[in-house]
């Protein structure tokens, strides 16, 4: 086993665009305990910046309300469960990331809609009372929240309207005029908002030269551009669940990293880059979303993916979603980090794991990432590579080797915490399959599972030789383990001896308990 010997000075900072924005279920699910508690959790344990979800103007938040009646007509804006919704993000310290979407019923052209909540995915039917819907709901989240706070919100126009899935026909042209009008708009109320899109879907690359050109010569705002990744292919349906094959994680970054290559020379060239879903699968019911391997997959992406993009959001922070109806089971492929009643996923751990690494990057390779603190707290983030579908299956262990820089030349000793989730430990999954799969656990079995879904933990110190400790880890089949190491000042008083705890070896003193 080679050893890999970590560099003393930092070779970069680490970039905290995995933890800018994550994912939601649409927006009215806010309103719900078990979703409230799920983020509460992840903003205690990993803090993200920013949250982005479908559904801030369909039906069920009601905020487009027209009325006609006792010799009325006209629209009323009603905010009562928005400012609920996003009150409590801010509460928790996680700000709006404007989905601009979908469309009201009393302003639809049409019927066609996404998902069993029926979001209607038609064009406005007057695109002046779509902008003026557009300006009531930014101006009034400026009065309410200020405006040097409504700017830090990124405002995105629609999602994936190159799917005929989520805009009638997928219409390029129909898309363009919703964006010129929408961004328009947007900046009539503060030209410091930022706006921007096409939000478009893996394979939808041919959308972004007519994008560059259209913004171009119609001088259309653009302050970010945005857009999806995933990996998995074709959807296998089996009853409540999906299959699906699996490219190389790996290509997840090649995603991240093909607009900026494709926009170069436009006016688009150099703006932030926002992925603002990505995960392995697509589907809201796909079991790879709930298994370590799902961990593994995406912890070189957390690694690497800040050197590519500005931010990409996980596909989502928590089980609470419907997109394909009401959940069946308490494991049921869902996006999530976390499952219901706060279940903790290995992917979860993966991004707790990262919330605890230090600023500065000693170094970075195919299994590892190590960094350092201010404090001279050197963290080791490792996992065991995984392929896709094609690959051959990964072993059942995985070593690797480090020479890693501790304190300096007065320590001793370091000590070292390891916290680990594999295929059986500190995975949730494994223990539900244990439990045999209830679909709705009992109080017992939530507390069982709760224990479960803890990383395994080990702690011990390591000689420190010439301002460096030698650590060899080997990993179980899918880990993802995180290693902390600190230097040890020893405070031990002379007198201590743990040897004579038990009281064995010592000698006969007199007196109580003596001979």
């Amino acid at each position: 086993m080679t050893r890999t010997v970590v560099p003393s000075e930092p070779v970069g900072t680490l970039s905290d665009a995995w933890r800018r924005c994550v994912g939601t279920g649409r927006l009215n699910l806010a309103l719900r305990q078990d979703y409230q508690e799920s983020l509460a959790l992840v903003q205690s344990e990993i803090g993200f910046r920013h949250v982005r979800g479908h559904g801030l103007l369909s039906d069920d938040v009601g905020i487009h309300r027209p009325y006609d009646a006792a010799g009325h007509r006209g629209t009323r804006y009603s905010f009562t469960y928005a400012d609920q919704i996003v009150d409590s993000w801010l509460a928790l310290g996680i700000r709006p990331f404007l989905e601009l979407g979908f469309m009201p019923s009393g302003l639809a052209s049409g019927d066609q809609t996404v998902f069993w909540w029926q979001g209607n995915v038609t064009p406005p039917r007057d695109h002046a009372e779509w902008a003026a819907l557009v300006q009531a709901v930014v101006r009034h989240a400026i009065d309410r929240y200020g405006l040097d706070e409504v700017r830090q919100w990124p405002i995105e126009v629609w999602n994936e309207p190159n799917l005929v899935h989520f805009w009638e026909g997928a219409s390029l042209e129909a898309y363009l005029r919703l964006y010129e009008v929408t961004a328009t708009a947007v900046k009539e109320v503060d030209a410091g908002l930022q706006v921007g899109g096409p939000a478009i879907s893996p394979g939808a690359d041919d959308w972004w030269a007519p994008f560059a050109e259209f913004v171009e010569r119609r001088d259309v705002p653009v302050d970010f551009v945005s857009f999806h990744a995933y990996t998995t292919g074709p959807a296998q349906h089996v009853p409540f669940g999906t299959y699906q094959t699996l490219r190389d994680p790996r290509h997840l970054l090649d995603q991240f990293a093909t607009p900026a290559k494709l926009l170069a020379g436009t006016r688009l060239e150099g703006l932030p880059a926002h992925v603002t879903e990505f995960s392995t699968s697509y589907r809201p019911d796909n079991p790879v979303h709930d298994t370590a391997y799902q961990a593994a997959s995406l912890a070189p992406v957390l690694s690497e993916g800040g050197d590519l993009v500005d931010s990409f959001s996980y596909w989502t922070f928590c089980d609470v979603f419907e997109e394909e109806n009401i959940p069946t089971a308490a494991f049921h492929g869902g996006f999530g980090m976390l499952g219901h009643r706060q279940l903790r996923k290995p992917v979860f751990h993966l991004y707790a794991f990262m919330a605890r690494m230090g600023s500065d990057v000693l170094h970075r390779g195919p299994d590892h990432l190590v960094t350092r603190d201010a404090a001279g707290r050197v963290t080791v983030l490792a996992w065991q590579p995984v392929g896709g579908t094609d690959a051959p299956e990964e072993p059942d262990r995985h070593d690797l080797r480090l020479s890693v820089p501790v304190g300096d030349a007065s320590t001793r000793r370091a000590s070292v915490h390891r916290s680990r989730v594999n295929d059986d430990e500190g995975n949730v999954l494994s223990a539900w399959r244990h439990l045999g799969r209830p679909a709705s656990p009992t109080a017992r079995q939530l507390d069982l599972l709760h224990e479960a879904s803890a990383p395994a933990r080990s702690h011990t110190s390591l000689e420190v030789t010439g301002g460096r400790i030698d650590l060899a880890l080997s990993l179980a089949r899918h880990e993802v383990t995180l290693v902390e190491i600190d230097p040890v000042r020893d405070e031990t008083p002379a007198w201590l001896d743990d040897a004579r705890i038990l009281g064995r070896g010592l000698a006969p003193q007199p007196g109580r308990g003596g001979a």
